[in-house]
Protein backbone atom coordinates (compact mmCIF):
# COMPACT_ATOMS: atom_id res chain seq x y z
CA UNK A 1 0.00 0.00 0.00
CA UNK A 2 1.28 3.19 -1.13
CA UNK A 3 -0.03 6.54 1.07
CA UNK A 4 -0.47 10.26 0.44
CA UNK A 5 2.23 11.69 2.55
CA UNK A 6 3.17 15.32 3.58
CA UNK A 7 6.02 17.22 4.57
CA UNK A 8 5.44 20.63 7.06
CA UNK A 9 8.02 22.73 7.24
CA UNK A 10 9.22 21.44 3.44
CA UNK A 11 11.23 24.58 2.87
CA UNK A 12 13.45 24.37 5.84
CA UNK A 13 16.51 22.04 6.17
CA UNK A 14 14.98 19.24 8.07
CA UNK A 15 12.22 19.50 5.87
CA UNK A 16 14.23 18.95 2.86
CA UNK A 17 15.86 16.04 4.38
CA UNK A 18 12.84 14.57 5.39
CA UNK A 19 11.97 14.47 1.62
CA UNK A 20 15.16 13.64 0.37
CA UNK A 21 14.99 10.51 2.96
CA UNK A 22 11.90 9.23 2.11
CA UNK A 23 13.05 8.90 -1.71
CA UNK A 24 16.43 7.43 -0.46
CA UNK A 25 14.46 5.13 1.73
CA UNK A 26 11.66 4.24 -1.17
CA UNK A 27 9.28 4.90 1.20
CA UNK A 28 5.75 3.87 -0.51
CA UNK A 29 4.44 7.32 -1.08
CA UNK A 30 1.47 7.62 -3.92
CA UNK A 31 1.54 11.16 -3.72
CA UNK A 32 3.93 13.73 -1.98
CA UNK A 33 2.64 17.25 -0.68
CA UNK A 34 5.26 20.15 0.52
CA UNK A 35 3.83 22.41 3.04
CA UNK A 36 5.02 26.17 4.57
CA UNK A 37 3.89 29.37 6.00
CA UNK A 38 2.20 31.59 2.58
CA UNK A 39 5.50 33.09 2.26
CA UNK A 40 7.14 30.23 1.12
CA UNK A 41 3.72 29.10 -1.11
CA UNK A 42 4.67 28.41 -4.96
CA UNK A 43 8.60 27.91 -3.95
CA UNK A 44 9.81 24.35 -5.46
CA UNK A 45 11.70 21.42 -3.38
CA UNK A 46 13.48 18.43 -5.05
CA UNK A 47 11.66 15.14 -4.13
CA UNK A 48 13.70 12.14 -5.64
CA UNK A 49 16.27 12.85 -8.39
CA UNK A 50 13.22 13.99 -10.77
CA UNK A 51 10.63 15.11 -8.70
CA UNK A 52 9.93 18.72 -7.86
CA UNK A 53 7.24 19.54 -5.67
CA UNK A 54 5.35 23.25 -5.29
CA UNK A 55 5.21 24.34 -1.87
CA UNK A 56 1.18 24.74 -0.42
CA UNK A 57 0.41 26.94 1.90
CA UNK A 58 -0.31 25.30 5.21
CA UNK A 59 -2.54 27.56 6.64
CA UNK A 60 -5.16 26.51 3.54
CA UNK A 61 -4.45 22.83 3.06
CA UNK A 62 -6.94 20.56 3.91
CA UNK A 63 -5.75 16.69 6.03
CA UNK A 64 -8.77 15.15 4.66
CA UNK A 65 -7.41 12.37 2.41
CA UNK A 66 -3.86 12.83 3.60
CA UNK A 67 -2.47 9.48 5.49
CA UNK A 68 0.35 10.47 7.07
CA UNK A 69 2.26 13.93 7.89
CA UNK A 70 5.84 14.79 9.39
CA UNK A 71 5.89 18.05 10.75
CA UNK A 72 8.89 19.99 10.65
CA UNK A 73 7.79 23.64 11.12
CA UNK A 74 8.40 25.01 14.70
CA UNK A 75 6.49 23.78 17.89
CA UNK A 76 3.96 26.66 17.57
CA UNK A 77 2.96 26.33 13.87
CA UNK A 78 3.34 22.37 15.23
CA UNK A 79 0.95 23.36 18.58
CA UNK A 80 -1.88 24.84 16.07
CA UNK A 81 -1.59 22.35 12.77
CA UNK A 82 -0.92 18.49 14.03
CA UNK A 83 -3.84 18.36 16.38
CA UNK A 84 -5.68 19.88 13.01
CA UNK A 85 -4.16 17.52 11.17
CA UNK A 86 -4.90 14.66 13.43
CA UNK A 87 -8.50 15.00 13.46
CA UNK A 88 -8.87 15.10 10.00
CA UNK A 89 -7.75 11.41 10.00
CA UNK A 90 -3.98 12.03 8.86
CA UNK A 91 -1.34 10.67 11.04
CA UNK A 92 1.09 12.97 12.31
CA UNK A 93 5.05 12.20 12.83
CA UNK A 94 5.86 15.67 14.62
CA UNK A 95 9.49 16.40 15.09
CA UNK A 96 9.38 19.71 17.41
CA UNK A 97 9.44 19.87 21.44
CA UNK A 98 5.95 20.66 21.48
CA UNK A 99 4.53 17.28 22.05
CA UNK A 100 7.27 15.20 23.54
CA UNK A 101 6.42 14.86 26.94
CA UNK A 102 2.53 14.99 26.24
CA UNK A 103 0.85 12.10 27.87
CA UNK A 104 -0.49 9.65 25.53
CA UNK A 105 1.82 11.14 22.44
CA UNK A 106 4.61 8.39 22.06
CA UNK A 107 8.15 9.75 22.12
CA UNK A 108 9.56 7.11 19.98
CA UNK A 109 13.06 5.96 18.22
CA UNK A 110 12.97 2.64 16.63
CA UNK A 111 16.10 1.03 17.45
CA UNK A 112 15.52 1.67 21.37
CA UNK A 113 11.58 1.61 21.70
CA UNK A 114 9.37 0.36 18.85
CA UNK A 115 7.13 -0.86 20.91
CA UNK A 116 5.79 2.33 22.32
CA UNK A 117 3.57 2.30 18.53
CA UNK A 118 2.30 -1.20 19.31
CA UNK A 119 -1.56 1.14 17.97
CA UNK A 120 -1.89 3.62 16.58
CA UNK A 121 -2.05 6.94 19.33
CA UNK A 122 -5.65 7.75 20.26
CA UNK A 123 -4.54 11.44 19.68
CA UNK A 124 -2.94 10.66 16.36
CA UNK A 125 0.89 11.93 17.09
CA UNK A 126 4.00 10.71 17.77
CA UNK A 127 6.65 12.89 18.76
CA UNK A 128 10.47 12.72 17.10
CA UNK A 129 12.75 13.34 20.18
CA UNK A 130 15.73 15.95 20.38
CA UNK A 131 18.52 15.07 17.99
CA UNK A 132 21.25 15.41 20.53
CA UNK A 133 18.67 12.61 22.75
CA UNK A 134 18.14 10.81 20.26
CA UNK A 135 22.22 9.78 19.41
CA UNK A 136 22.37 9.52 22.65
CA UNK A 137 19.88 6.96 23.40
CA UNK A 138 20.89 4.87 20.27
CA UNK A 139 24.16 4.17 22.06
CA UNK A 140 23.04 4.27 25.53
CA UNK A 141 20.31 1.36 24.47
CA UNK A 142 22.63 -1.80 24.07
CA UNK A 143 24.80 -1.60 27.24
CA UNK A 144 21.66 -0.69 29.60
CA UNK A 145 20.59 -4.00 28.16
CA UNK A 146 23.78 -5.57 29.85
CA UNK A 147 24.12 -3.15 33.02
CA UNK A 148 21.45 -0.54 33.41
CA UNK A 149 22.21 2.55 33.01
CA UNK A 150 22.09 4.34 36.40
CA UNK A 151 23.42 8.06 35.57
CA UNK A 152 24.83 10.09 32.56
CA UNK A 153 26.50 13.10 32.62
CA UNK A 154 26.97 14.27 29.11
CA UNK A 155 28.56 17.29 27.13
CA UNK A 156 27.32 18.19 23.74
CA UNK A 157 28.90 20.01 20.71
CA UNK A 158 26.05 20.85 18.78
CA UNK A 159 26.23 22.08 15.08
CA UNK A 160 24.59 25.41 13.98
CA UNK A 161 22.21 23.32 11.49
CA UNK A 162 20.29 22.29 14.66
CA UNK A 163 19.06 25.92 14.97
CA UNK A 164 18.40 26.00 10.88
CA UNK A 165 18.84 27.66 8.38
CA UNK A 166 19.26 30.90 9.87
CA UNK A 167 21.89 29.83 11.98
CA UNK A 168 24.13 27.89 9.16
CA UNK A 169 23.59 31.34 7.24
CA UNK A 170 25.25 33.30 10.71
CA UNK A 171 28.21 30.96 10.98
CA UNK A 172 29.09 31.12 7.12
CA UNK A 173 29.02 35.16 7.16
CA UNK A 174 30.97 35.74 10.81
CA UNK A 175 33.47 33.25 9.95
CA UNK A 176 33.96 35.00 6.30
CA UNK A 177 33.66 38.72 8.29
CA UNK A 178 36.88 37.70 10.65
CA UNK A 179 38.97 37.40 7.56
CA UNK A 180 37.75 40.66 5.84
CA UNK A 181 37.74 42.10 9.05
CA UNK A 182 33.82 43.16 8.61
CA UNK A 183 32.69 41.77 12.44
CA UNK A 184 28.94 40.94 11.75
CA UNK A 185 26.22 41.38 15.24
CA UNK A 186 25.53 37.81 16.52
CA UNK A 187 21.32 37.53 15.51
CA UNK A 188 20.76 33.56 15.74
CA UNK A 189 22.71 33.66 18.85
CA UNK A 190 23.61 35.07 22.25
CA UNK A 191 27.01 35.89 21.31
CA UNK A 192 29.67 35.45 18.23
CA UNK A 193 29.42 31.67 17.15
CA UNK A 194 32.35 31.72 14.53
CA UNK A 195 35.92 30.59 15.92
CA UNK A 196 33.93 29.99 19.93
CA UNK A 197 31.51 28.04 21.47
CA UNK A 198 28.72 28.83 23.61
CA UNK A 199 27.35 27.30 26.46
CA UNK A 200 23.07 27.94 25.54
CA UNK A 201 20.80 26.44 23.56
CA UNK A 202 17.27 27.44 24.24
CA UNK A 203 16.23 29.44 27.63
CA UNK A 204 17.15 29.51 30.79
CA UNK A 205 15.35 27.58 33.09
CA UNK A 206 14.75 28.35 36.94
CA UNK A 207 17.65 26.07 38.29
CA UNK A 208 19.80 27.41 35.75
CA UNK A 209 20.03 24.30 33.00
CA UNK A 210 18.92 25.25 29.84
CA UNK A 211 15.49 23.93 27.95
CA UNK A 212 17.92 21.77 25.71
CA UNK A 213 19.24 20.28 28.47
CA UNK A 214 16.04 19.78 30.25
CA UNK A 215 14.72 18.01 27.22
CA UNK A 216 17.90 15.41 27.26
CA UNK A 217 16.70 14.46 30.96
CA UNK A 218 13.72 13.98 30.50
CA UNK A 219 13.52 12.37 26.86
CA UNK A 220 15.68 10.19 28.05
CA UNK A 221 13.61 8.67 30.92
CA UNK A 222 10.43 8.72 28.75
CA UNK A 223 12.24 6.84 25.70
CA UNK A 224 15.01 4.63 27.95
CA UNK A 225 14.39 4.01 31.96
CA UNK A 226 12.09 6.21 34.00
CA UNK A 227 15.04 5.80 36.81
CA UNK A 228 17.95 7.15 34.70
CA UNK A 229 19.46 10.41 35.95
CA UNK A 230 20.81 12.43 33.59
CA UNK A 231 22.53 15.89 33.52
CA UNK A 232 23.67 17.64 30.39
CA UNK A 233 25.36 20.94 29.11
CA UNK A 234 24.88 21.56 25.56
CA UNK A 235 26.81 23.58 23.67
CA UNK A 236 26.60 25.70 20.48
CA UNK A 237 29.85 25.12 18.35
CA UNK A 238 31.20 26.19 14.66
CA UNK A 239 30.47 23.55 12.81
CA UNK A 240 27.73 23.12 10.43
CA UNK A 241 26.48 19.63 10.55
CA UNK A 242 26.70 16.90 12.80
CA UNK A 243 26.55 16.95 16.70
CA UNK A 244 29.12 15.08 19.11
CA UNK A 245 28.89 14.40 22.51
CA UNK A 246 30.92 13.42 25.62
CA UNK A 247 29.20 10.92 27.23
CA UNK A 248 29.84 9.40 31.28
CA UNK A 249 27.89 6.62 31.90
CA UNK A 250 27.32 5.03 35.20
CA UNK A 251 25.82 1.45 35.56
CA UNK A 252 24.06 -0.71 38.00
CA UNK A 253 26.36 -3.54 38.15
CA UNK A 254 29.83 -3.96 36.26
CA UNK A 255 30.10 -4.10 32.75
CA UNK A 256 33.32 -4.26 30.97
CA UNK A 257 34.86 -2.64 27.76
CA UNK A 258 35.18 -6.19 25.85
CA UNK A 259 31.09 -6.45 26.67
CA UNK A 260 30.78 -2.64 25.70
CA UNK A 261 32.60 -3.04 22.52
CA UNK A 262 30.51 -6.40 21.59
CA UNK A 263 27.64 -5.06 22.68
CA UNK A 264 28.10 -1.42 20.84
CA UNK A 265 29.35 -3.44 17.23
CA UNK A 266 26.33 -5.61 16.83
CA UNK A 267 23.73 -2.90 17.91
CA UNK A 268 21.19 -1.26 15.47
CA UNK A 269 21.51 1.88 14.27
CA UNK A 270 25.48 2.22 15.79
CA UNK A 271 28.78 2.29 14.27
CA UNK A 272 31.58 1.68 16.46
CA UNK A 273 35.14 3.36 15.08
CA UNK A 274 37.24 3.49 17.74
CA UNK A 275 41.12 2.03 17.03
CA UNK A 276 42.60 4.49 19.76
CA UNK A 277 45.42 5.41 16.92
CA UNK A 278 45.50 8.98 15.53
CA UNK A 279 42.51 9.56 13.63
CA UNK A 280 41.12 6.44 15.29
CA UNK A 281 37.82 7.92 16.00
CA UNK A 282 34.54 9.85 14.54
CA UNK A 283 34.12 13.98 13.79
CA UNK A 284 31.19 15.72 13.11
CA UNK A 285 32.92 16.58 9.32
CA UNK A 286 33.22 12.81 7.76
CA UNK A 287 29.67 11.82 9.37
CA UNK A 288 27.50 14.10 7.39
CA UNK A 289 24.77 12.44 5.42
CA UNK A 290 25.48 8.94 7.52
CA UNK A 291 22.77 7.41 8.81
CA UNK A 292 24.73 5.67 11.97
CA UNK A 293 25.41 7.02 15.43
CA UNK A 294 29.28 6.79 15.82
CA UNK A 295 30.79 5.46 18.62
CA UNK A 296 34.49 6.52 19.83
CA UNK A 297 36.92 6.82 22.40
CA UNK A 298 34.84 4.04 24.81
CA UNK A 299 37.15 3.20 27.78
CA UNK A 300 36.64 3.14 31.65
CA UNK A 301 35.49 5.40 34.26
CA UNK A 302 37.82 5.30 36.95
CA UNK A 303 36.17 7.74 39.11
CA UNK A 304 32.78 5.93 39.46
CA UNK A 305 31.42 2.59 40.35
CA UNK A 306 31.07 0.45 37.11
CA UNK A 307 31.86 3.87 34.99
CA UNK A 308 32.00 3.85 31.24
CA UNK A 309 33.17 7.20 29.00
CA UNK A 310 32.59 7.04 24.87
CA UNK A 311 32.33 10.12 22.41
CA UNK A 312 29.41 9.45 19.98
CA UNK A 313 28.52 11.63 17.02
CA UNK A 314 25.71 12.08 14.61
CA UNK A 315 24.16 13.71 11.14
CA UNK A 316 21.11 15.66 13.01
CA UNK A 317 19.52 16.57 10.32
CA UNK A 318 19.44 12.93 9.34
CA UNK A 319 19.34 10.77 12.43
CA UNK A 320 18.80 13.64 14.59
CA UNK A 321 15.84 14.50 12.45
CA UNK A 322 14.54 13.51 9.54
CA UNK A 323 16.03 9.81 9.34
CA UNK A 324 14.46 9.11 12.75
CA UNK A 325 10.90 10.58 11.44
CA UNK A 326 11.27 8.53 8.15
CA UNK A 327 11.98 5.08 10.19
CA UNK A 328 8.80 5.92 12.54
CA UNK A 329 6.71 6.16 9.58
CA UNK A 330 8.54 3.15 8.23
CA UNK A 331 7.71 0.97 11.37
CA UNK A 332 3.76 2.18 11.39
CA UNK A 333 3.83 0.76 7.85
CA UNK A 334 5.48 -2.35 9.14
CA UNK A 335 2.36 -2.53 11.52
CA UNK A 336 -0.66 -1.54 9.47
CA UNK A 337 -1.11 1.40 11.34
CA UNK A 338 -0.98 4.01 8.58
CA UNK A 339 -4.01 5.07 6.34
CA UNK A 340 -8.16 5.37 7.07
CA UNK A 341 -8.15 1.03 7.33
CA UNK A 342 -5.85 1.52 10.78
CA UNK A 343 -8.36 4.55 12.29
Amino acid sequence: MAYKVAVVGATGAVGREILKTLSERRFPVREAVALASGRSAGAEVSFGEDAVLKVRDLDRYDFSGTDLALFSPGAAVSAVHAPRAAAAGCLVIDNTSQFRMEPGVPLVVPEVNPQAIAKRPKKGIIANPNCSTIQMVVALKPLHEIAKVKRVVVATYQSVSGAGKEAMDELWSQTRGVFVNDPATPEQFTKPIAFNVIPHIDRFMDDGATKEEWKMAVETRKILDPDIQVIATCVRVPVMIGHAEAVHVEFEKPITERQAREALRTAAGVTLLDTRDDGGYATPLEIAGEDAVYVSRLRKDPTVPNGLAFWCVADNLRKGAALNAVQIAEELHRKGLIGPQAS
